[in-house]
């Protein structure tokens, strides 16, 4: 083979697999968890410097963990977003635990409201996706720490109530991962 023929070649992906990073199950594992979960809390800071956390429902988390959200243009929710855009995520699973620190955003598209809109919103926004009061909230994710406890709800309790007894510790699964 001459130099040339040198020059062209990559090696093939399939051949010699590379392991999957630290970063990289970190992030897998942070959007398995906030995709999962039908409900989290959004953590925003007041003009007094306060914080205050609501229960939020995610119409949409993306595999670059940014979570969609409606939201009222009017409550004080949005008025402290839009004035102070750090906000922090808490997602529940049934035996995992997310947190994720991002920027929110509010968003007015239309289309977008009409595409995510479903039949529970309705409940908060009566009127419907022309709603001019409502809007869309992104989450744009800057990192994400997350919790597993090994083997679902069950296992987790009996591991709890095994450390306690022996006074070990609890052992689960934890990873961070920076996404900015």
């Amino acid at each position: 083979m001459d130099d040339s023929q040198h020059d062209d070649w990559t090696p093939d992906p399939t051949e010699h697999p590379t392991p999957e990073s630290r970063d990289d199950i970190a992030r897998r594992r942070a959007v398995e968890i906030a995709q999962d979960a039908r409900f989290c809390m959004l953590t925003s800071a007041s003009g007094d410097g306060s914080l205050h956390a609501r229960p939020m429902t995610p119409q949409q988390v993306t595999d670059e963990l940014e979570a969609w959200f409606f939201i009222s243009r009017t409550s004080e929710q949005a008025t402290d977003v839009a004035e102070r855009p750090r906000v922090n995520l808490s997602f529940d699973g049934s035996s995992d635990w997310l947190s994720v620190a991002g920027t929110a955003t509010l968003v007015d598209d239309r289309r977008l409201v009409a595409e995510m809109w479903n039949p529970v919103v309705e409940a908060w926004f009566p009127d419907g996706p022309q709603d001019p009061d409502l809007v869309l909230l992104r989450v744009d994710a800057v990192s994400a720490e997350y919790w597993k406890a090994p083997g679902g709800r069950a296992a987790s309790l009996l591991t709890d109530v095994k450390a306690e007894a022996t006074g070990g510790p609890m052992r689960a699964e934890q990873g961070s991962v920076a996404l900015f």
